[in-house]
């Protein structure tokens, strides 16, 4: 029985612990670290176990080359960049976009850019498209016969991820806006037209002296998202 209290609280803890960082220290992460990773993520559950994921790892020059014309590529034509599946609707309704305004308020104060400063904003976008200056960055795309469903497969994967990361100590942030860069991604990593570019994911040591990676965000609570029946 302790043993088993122990694992519960380390699992808890990891999940609880995990944040999104958004600036990684100058820090190499061995190959062996990433291999063990994603050697733990790869058991995550996908329905009739056909797992859609697929992962390029880009580290050294390859990241490089592909962070510079990411970089290139926004700064050429921001409006030519597409994502390969929608992320909001036109619209968001309530009480998503609060939660959204609220989130990107917070994050605009403690990155010191206002929603109004578009040059600021231009800027944190290039951040993101170089990884936010983390040594991996990790790109996962879907064979686009597949259907939304396994959409839901993805996300337990990308949270294995996340979590083995922290266990190992590394931090992470997964990034949607890299399916904005399928152009660049097709050219750099010989990316075939059947695969969709689902999400990139920034991976290494936080650099936790900025205050974008020591935000506490609210969570609904139990009553606000459950609803208990026959119990």
């Amino acid at each position: 029985m302790v043993e088993q209290i122990d694992k519960t609280g380390l699992v808890a803890d990891l999940i609880r612990g995990r944040r999104s960082k958004r600036k990684f220290l100058d820090r190499p992460v061995s190959p062996t670290m990433v291999r063990q990773i994603l050697s733990v993520a790869k058991h995550a559950p996908s329905s009739s176990n056909t797992q859609p994921w697929r992962c390029y790892v880009l580290t050294g020059q390859a990241r490089e080359k592909v962070t510079t014309a990411a970089v290139e590529a926004y700064r050429s034509g921001q409006d030519a960049l597409a994502p390969q599946y929608p992320f909001f609707p036109k619209e968001l309704p309530m009480p998503f976009s609060s939660r959204f305004n609220t989130f990107r308020g917070m994050l605009g104060d403690a990155q010191g850019v206002h929603r109004s400063d578009l040059a600021g904003r231009r800027r944190d976008v290039e951040h993101q498209f170089r990884f936010f200056g983390a040594p991996v960055g990790l790109i996962f795309t879907m064979d686009r016969r597949l259907e939304w469903a396994s959409f839901i497969c993805y996300g337990c994967f990308l949270q294995n991820i996340m979590l083995a990361a922290c266990a190992q100590g590394l931090d992470t942030c997964p990034q949607q806006i890299w399916s904005l860069q399928s152009a660049v991604l097709r050219d750099a990593l010989g990316i075939p037209d059947g695969e969709m570019v689902v999400a990139g994911m920034s991976l290494g040591y936080a650099d936790n002296s900025v205050p974008e990676n020591n935000m506490n965000l609210d969570k609904l609570e139990l009553q606000e998202f459950v609803s208990f029946v026959d119990i």
